[in-house]
């Protein structure tokens, strides 16, 4: 039964027993010159254990398998597992130049009759022993090097056949709590059953109706990673299965996680002022009709701002701008006309911007987009209208307010730090195609499957890069930015936001006019209805988070210590299909991580 999960996760747990910890090398600190290597043990360890060692070792940070030491110039982070304490002069040699190039973790495995012989226990950084090597173990050493879980292994009995240090009762106790852990739900206190079941039944009931091809799913309680599962393929194809290192879209969950924590952090350093109008910070709105507007009413979306402006029309001419006053079939962007300073068909230096291999738009376009927005007609009335408008603009304008390239400061602020190295625009430059989730099969402006590139057509005009949309990631990184959030804005033993700047943030501003949004994040609704809410009823009013146009939901609730992630590509092959919403799929998952809080485990 599942609840007899919790004893052999806690077994394997103790028999994890940190022997030293030179220098604090355990829990890994900094993740961003973090360059590390598992130095293949010739096949003396067990290849299913390594292999969940690698598995839950790259859900903190990359990892090299590497056979040969003399090979490891680039890295700086060594771990070497043995089973015997013998060790040949020329292996031990190798490994004590890393101990000098970088830090040297060694793993002690099995029960080697006296460890006390093994030299490496007098040079390693960190030594951990693994007393009853299992899976589970190998699952647990991973968690304790990036301060997931506290080590707090003790040994049974003395370490060797002589009297030495390593006696009974020793066990070097490291920090825990800081990062992510992965544990089985019963640990965290939920039952495992009925979260395991009603999650597999929903997701695979959306999968049966053609709500989505695939998606993957992540839950957490209080940090600790208690559901994360994949379903399906990538397309309906059915020729790849979706890993939990892929890549989806995040369409507009890109609005709470790129530029909003640009502007958290600057309002915690008193740099941002959320009563200053447009023009404070983008000059370029002076003596317009939006000059009076505050950054408070526009990231409420309650500015009176438009929804939003089909850019990639205004690049037509004649006809070809109103695609709707005719019948268009596969060929029809063959038959547009451009305005000549809007697309060609290959790059330049006058077309940099790549939309598709062979449809490339002028430089200067982005100004041309800027200049819509400040043109753009206001809502006659006052009120919530949710707006992408401001999110076009606001990745330039944080790049003026840091004086440093927007991307390059995401990634160097949040990112990499978090170690959510997957998360980032454009992610054809940097991941292989079969790692990214394909999005739609667009039919009337890219004219292809959309792979590696942003499914929103305003924000592929801006070069992929927007806060609007735009970024990709796997959901284990977007769940250490979020638990970020969840933790008032620290992670990993480090300080990214101001609390007090995240609870504004997270907190509703116009409540009294019918506007359930924060700041930038989005709230539950004032008051609950099934017919209208995307989140769980049983969301508390602390919670808060966003949902994707593509098929994305990400929501955290500090009240109650929950996280839920779900990403799927609803709107393959085309965005007309709406199973998503008319069988209520993420509203009734995330009930069911609620519904499994609330019957825990006796």
């Amino acid at each position: 039964m599942a609840q007899d999960a919790t004893l052999p996760f806690e077994q394997a747990w103790k028999s994890v027993v940190v022997l030293e910890n030179r220098n604090q090398a355990i829990p890994i600190g900094d993740l961003t010159s973090l360059q590390a290597a598992y130095l293949s043990p010739d096949g003396s360890v067990n290849a299913t254990q390594q292999a969940e060692f690698l598995k839950l070792f790259r859900r903190y940070a990359p990892i090299e398998l590497v056979s040969d030491p003399a090979a490891t110039e680039n890295f700086n982070y060594f771990i070497y597992p043995t089973t015997q304490a013998a060790i040949s002069p020329a292996k031990l040699d190798a490994l004590r130049k890393l101990a000098d190039q970088g830090t040297l973790v060694t793993l002690l495995i099995g029960s080697e009759e006296d460890w006390l012989q093994c030299p490496l226990l007098r040079f390693s950084d960190a030594v951990l022993y693994l007393t009853q090597p299992s899976e589970i173990a190998f699952q647990v050493v991973p968690q304790i090097l990036f301060g997931g879980l506290a080590a707090k292994g003790r040994l049974a009995r003395n370490l060797g056949m002589q009297p030495g240090v390593y006696v009974q009762g020793l066990g070097v106790q490291t920090k825990g709590g800081l990062r992510l852990s992965y544990v089985p739900p019963q640990v965290a206190k939920m039952d495992a059953d009925l979260l395991r079941d009603s999650l597999r039944t929903i997701v695979q009931e959306g999968i049966a109706k053609k709500a989505y091809p695939g998606a993957q799913v992540l839950v957490a309680k209080a940090g600790q990673v208690v559901f994360f599962e994949t379903f399906g393929h990538h397309t309906y194809e059915a020729k790849k299965a979706v890993q939990e290192d892929d890549l989806y879209d995040f369409a507009s969950v890109t609005k709470v996680t790129s530029a909003l924590g640009a502007l958290i952090k600057l309002h915690g350093e008193g740099r941002f002022k959320l009563d200053a109008t447009f023009p404070t910070y983008w000059p370029d709105m002076e003596d317009s009709n939006k000059d009076t507007l505050t950054f408070r009413e526009m990231l409420s979306h309650h500015a009176k701002l438009m929804p939003w402006i089909p850019y990639w029309r205004t690049t037509l001419r004649g006809n070809a701008r109103y695609p709707w006053r005719k019948r268009w079939d596969g060929a029809m962007l063959n038959d547009y006309k451009f305005k000549w300073w809007t697309f060609k068909r290959d790059s330049s230096r006058r077309y940099p911007v790549r939309i598709t291999d062979d449809l490339w738009l002028h430089r200067s376009y982005k100004d041309k987009i800027y200049k819509a927005i400040r043109k753009s007609p206001l809502n006659e009335k006052e009120g919530y209208v949710y707006s992408g408008l401001l999110f076009y603009i606001l990745p330039e304008m944080v790049e003026r307010m840091v004086g440093q390239d927007y991307e390059t400061y995401l990634q160097e602020q949040f990112y990499r730090p978090l170690g959510a190295n997957t998360i980032g625009y454009n992610p054809y430059q940097r991941f292989p195609l079969e790692r990214i989730v394909p999005t739609e099969v667009d039919t009337f402006f890219r004219m292809q499957k959309l792979h590696g590139t942003v499914h929103d057509e305003g924000a592929a005009m801006m070069g992929g890069v927007s806060a609007n949309a735009g970024l990709f990631g796997t959901a284990n990184d977007l769940a250490k930015l979020f638990q970020m959030y969840q933790n008032g804005g620290t992670y990993g033993g480090a300080v990214y936001l101001a609390k007090a700047s995240l609870d504004t943030f997270n907190t509703r501003h116009f409540a009294e006019a019918e506007n359930r949004r924060g700041l930038g994040f989005d709230k539950p609704l004032l008051e609950y209805d099934a017919a209208k809410s995307y989140v769980a009823q049983s969301a508390s009013d602390a919670s808060f988070g966003h949902s994707g146009y593509t098929g994305t939901f990400v929501w955290a609730d500090p009240e109650k210590e929950l996280l839920f992630i779900f990403f799927s590509n609803r709107v393959y092959p085309s965005r007309d299909n709406r199973a998503l919403y008319i069988h209520n799929l993420r509203p009734r998952m995330h009930q069911a991580v609620y519904d499994a809080l609330e019957k825990p485990m006796e």
